[in-house]
């Protein structure tokens, strides 16, 4: 297809964009720590950590990798919410030339062991609120080397001890948990010191992120994002944003959590390569809380998704906020509702812009112009070195204007899906397009707008939830005899999750179930609502058409 969007790029925002002046992640981090070194990299509860700061501790950690064996190629889960410790062990574990594996901390045992098993992570860093769920978990895995960092290690004295006293002693956020072989992260960080960091070669093939997104099998799939993948979605997202940032003086503020893949490229990673300041909220649901750290810095840029920007609009202190400085706000990860984005612009006297793309394209594949005065309804133009068709069922280009699923082609399309050929052969077309089960067009002007998803896939909170999960849990109460799950609208994470059920015990309820969820599936999967059936629409084949069952929701 044509790139008509090219005619709608901002000024100063190029066509193609070229990452061969970094050999991988690691060449773009040290540059900036190089060019930014006195600058203010991370702020967490008041500690500020500095770029030079950040380049010796996270050498440390790489050190500490490298002492315990870990070679190239190896991976490393990280399992915590938004602390000094993350970019840290981040940063350390690709210099060591290791992949990072993301993992939710809200993960239930079920979930952290799949997810460990399958990657084959034998180092972890895990904060010490979820220690316990790594206990239940550890032997079945390979892990070897484990990191248990309680929230406030990297605040130093007073404040870190103060920090972790409310945690445990007043707030009761840790359960008891018992992994002898475990050390802390400052220990990790002194031994690592002693043993020095060894320089590893890398290139743009190498493996830089395992990211786990949901499975159609029922179990979640670790979708291979290189260090040309995740590079270039940076230098993409870096060359969109440069006509309206300045460098070095930027403040972005980092509420969704940085193990998700729309925080990890825009907040961690492009505001790093322009030496920006970086607020981190441990606790977005705290909307107080976030208000009041807020308050304390001059915050220039924010990212989000719908429901977070919608709960800050409904908190009265919001408004009370100086948003002289903010200069740009862009939502990801779910669709922006325009009456949320109407109500931020009346607000803050900047428009709610939204991007797009999936787990898969590192992520962004589309953005909408930062210039523009006012929300639109589309998910953007494709970015730089990005192109858009919107294909049939058959796999063929629809004409302009007509509704089809949207698919991508770019250097930040991952290269696969982790030891799962058959997978990645179902969402990649031969001429190397994605499939991304987005149902969209694409207007005269080149932006992109989003109908409707073609899969299954049900979306909370920017989320992703797939029904065959739900249904496995669901499946394993002993009173269920089948399960489907679809996503129904919800006023406040944007959809929520259904279920509905043939019951084997005619006494079993739906507090039960849902209970019975809890205990396997991380809280934003668990059903909302229950509905029981005597039987559940079906293919000629016996299928279950979830989609009947969408219709009549």
């Amino acid at each position: 297809m044509e790139k008509i969007w090219l005619q709608s790029y901002p000024p100063g925002v190029p066509a193609e964009i070229s990452i061969s002046h970094f050999s991988s992640l690691v060449d773009l981090f040290e540059e900036s720590c190089r060019k930014y070194a006195d600058k203010v990299a991370y702020v967490s509860m008041g500690r500020e950590m500095t770029y030079r700061e950040l380049d010796s501790l996270s050498r440390d950690f790489a050190g500490w990798l490298q002492a315990k064996g870990l070679k190239k190629g190896d991976r490393v889960a990280l399992m915590m919410p938004n602390l000094l410790q993350y970019p840290v062990a981040l940063f350390g574990t690709l210099r060591a030339g290791c992949a990072v594996v993301n993992c939710n901390p809200l993960y239930t045992p079920r979930e952290l062991e799949h997810q460990l098993k399958d990657s084959g992570a034998t180092a972890i860093v895990i904060v010490e609120n979820f220690a316990h769920v790594l206990q239940q978990v550890i032997k079945q895995t390979a892990i070897k080397q484990v990191i248990v960092t309680p929230m406030g290690e990297m605040l130093g004295g007073l404040k870190g001890m103060l920090v972790n006293f409310v945690v445990r002693h007043v707030k009761k956020l840790v359960p008891a948990w018992s992994l002898p072989q475990s050390i802390s992260f400052t220990t990790a960080l002194a031994d690592g010191r002693r043993q020095g960091m060894a320089s590893v070669s890398l290139n743009h093939d190498d493996l830089a992120f395992l990211q786990y997104t949901g499975g159609t099998t029922g179990v979640s799939k670790g979708a291979m994002l290189t260090h040309r993948n995740i590079t270039s979605n940076v230098m993409q997202a870096y060359n969109w944003i440069k006509p309206v940032v300045k460098e070095g003086e930027e403040f972005i503020v980092t509420a969704l959590p940085l193990y998700h893949i729309f925080a990890l490229t825009a907040n961690c990673l492009t505001f790093l390569m322009i030496g920006a300041s970086n607020l981190l909220i441990a606790n977005p649901r705290d909307i107080p809380g976030f208000i009041k750290e807020w308050r304390k810095y001059p915050i220039t840029v924010v990212t989000g998704v719908n429901t977070l920007f919608n709960a800050l609009l409904n908190n009265a202190e919001f408004a009370g906020l100086d948003f002289s400085t903010l200069k740009i706000t862009l939502g990801g990860g779910m669709a922006v509702q325009a009456p949320v984005a109407e109500r931020w612009l009346a607000v803050t006297g900047v428009p709610l812009l939204q991007a797009y793309g999936l787990t898969e394209t590192s992520p962004a594949a589309t953005m909408n112009p930062l210039h523009m005065k006012a929300f639109n309804g589309s998910i953007g133009l494709p970015i730089s070195s990005t192109e858009v068709v919107i294909r049939d069922d058959a796999g063929k280009d629809v004409t302009l204007g007509q509704v089809g699923e949207i698919c991508v082609r770019g250097p930040q399309v991952m290269s696969g899906y982790w030891k799962r050929p058959e997978e990645t052969a179902n969402v990649m077309f031969a001429d190397g397009f994605l499939h991304t089960g987005d149902m969209g067009y694409i207007d005269p002007k080149g932006f992109v707008f989003l109908v409707d998803r073609k899969k299954d896939m049900i979306l909370v909170s920017g989320f992703n939830v797939y029904p065959n999960e739900v249904e496995e849990v669901v499946a394993m109460h002993e009173g269920v005899a089948e399960a489907a799950a679809i996503g129904v609208a919800d006023e406040v994470t944007g959809e929520a999750v259904k279920i509905f059920v043939v019951r084997k015990d005619p006494m079993l309820t739906a507090e039960v179930l849902i209970a019975h969820c809890r205990k396997h599936l991380t809280g934003y999967k668990v059903p909302k609502q229950v509905e029981f059936r005597a039987d559940l629409p079906r293919t000629n084949v016996g299928k279950i058409l979830r989609r009947a069952l969408k219709e009549g929701a």
